[in-house]
């Protein structure tokens, strides 16, 4: 009996063609981290349940996935944060702070599986973390890296939105409104859909007072350029520590942004972002595509006040962002806004016409000493069919061996795009020479 060869919903499967684009985005991510000095790490994808779990609950306990081996209780990583906090507790001695480090891997969580939401996916994500402080200064860098990521990838028209969850949290504390927090950052999120009136409906419902819906409301009317809105924010004269201590971060985070290149064009203060609600505590971020907004927020994270806190009592204080890596060339390929047209990693073919494959195997070997990807034609197939299958996989250049090149020491270069052939000494750099 045959089985039928299926996948899972939600896991993604690539053909070649998009798997070569796919590895060139993931590399081209690794490269920029490594630009600015994050260590790579590799985390495993099983981890104790006690561990894994140890701040996990609500929703994302629902979502892991669980099992039992034996006497152990394990569970598939649901991000790249948790091991992170572990690895950096577990090896605390030896590590130097502050650690820069990235990791790109595969993350797994049991969601309905829908159209662009994956079980399982890649993740990219960098994290600078302090023993005991870490200045703003940090949080500067991160646009830094957003901006070189997304113009290595291909765009140039994006903005890092930031904001500080201090301004947040202070003019909520102000107006004594600490408790409904999130109703009201929900309320306020809905303004471009429900109008101003009926926000302020929904305020006086969760009991806000008078004075403070003109708070909030003044808040949120704020804009400007980047500057004019910090100015509007002192303006409002809120006297709540927290509030003053998120402006100030606010300003000097804006300063060194400017010190590290991005330009203003490419990052603005975007007062709205309130993600990670109890998680991070200072500067966060999210990054749109500008013509793309509906994709969501390709690149986003924030400050964190103490990362491994569950694991050791040392203070660990952070700020990182992610990449979901596998919803975005999904989200890109399906509005045909990245191409997969490279359909082989071979830079030659060689196609032999012998019965002896010992010339043909030496040129090639000779070939990638000198960094070109080169593929032999092994099948014994007609030339016809040869040439076929080097057109249908777009490999730039061919060369026919055969008893009259072994004779002549010469052989001819085919460019498959242009048809032009080039005939050079059968010698490995004169190849070299036409390819690059």
């Amino acid at each position: 009996m045959i089985t039928e060869p299926r996948t899972l919903p939600g896991f993604m499967e690539l053909l070649p063609n998009e798997q070569i684009l796919f590895e060139q985005m993931k590399e081209k991510i690794e490269k920029t981290y490594q630009k600015f000095g994050f260590l790579p790490l590799d985390t495993p994808i099983l981890e104790l349940s006690e561990i894994l779990l140890a701040k996990a609950g609500g929703e994302t306990e629902k979502q892991i996935y669980r099992f039992q081996k034996g006497d152990t209780d394990i569970s598939m990583r649901f991000d790249l944060t948790v091991p992170l906090a572990k690895y950096v507790a577990k090896n605390y001695g030896n590590l130097s702070f502050p650690f820069r480090r990235y990791q790109i891997g595969k993350v797994y969580r049991g969601e309905k599986a829908q159209k662009g939401r994956f079980r399982e996916f890649y993740q990219c994500d960098i994290d600078i973390i302090g023993d005991g402080e870490l200045g703003i200064i940090n949080d500067a860098e991160i646009p830094s890296v957003i901006y070189n990521l997304i113009k290595e990838i291909g765009f140039e028209d994006f903005t890092i939105c930031i904001n500080n969850r201090k301004i947040l949290n202070g003019l909520f504390e102000s107006i004594n409104q600490k408790e409904n927090s999130t109703d009201i950052l929900r309320a306020i999120d809905k303004i471009d859909k429900i109008g101003k009136e009926a926000v302020i409906e929904e305020l006086q419902q969760l009991n806000v007072t008078k004075d403070g819906i003109e708070q909030i409301m003044n808040f949120i009317a704020i804009d400007g350029n980047n500057d004019e809105k910090i100015l509007k924010l002192k303006e409002l004269n809120i006297s709540n520590e927290v509030f003053q201590s998120g402006v100030e971060e606010l300003t000097q985070v804006v300063k060194y942004i400017r010190i590290f290149g991005v330009p203003d064009t490419n990052f603005k203060i975007d007062l709205t972002i309130a993600r990670g609600l109890d998680y991070y505590t200072g500067t966060v971020y999210e990054t749109f595509l500008n013509d793309y907004r509906e994709i969501g927020s390709v690149c986003s994270g924030g400050r964190y006040e103490n990362l491994a806190e569950y694991y050791t009592d040392k203070k660990l204080p952070g700020v990182g962002i992610s990449i979901g890596l596998t919803r975005l060339f999904y989200k890109l390929n399906e509005m045909s806004l990245i191409k997969a047209d490279k359909y082989s990693m071979a830079d030659i073919l060689i196609i032999p016409m012998l019965e002896d494959m010992t010339k043909p195997i030496e040129i090639a070997s000779e070939l990638r000493k000198r960094n070109i990807n080169t593929e032999v034609y092994l099948s014994d197939k007609k030339l016809k069919t040869k040439f076929k299958y080097a057109d249908k996989l777009k490999i730039p250049y061919v060369i026919v061996l055969g008893e009259d090149e072994i004779a002549s020491n010469k052989v001819k270069v085919k460019n498959m795009e242009t048809g032009e052939e080039t005939q050079v000494s059968f010698d490995a750099d004169e190849i070299v020479k036409i390819i690059k």
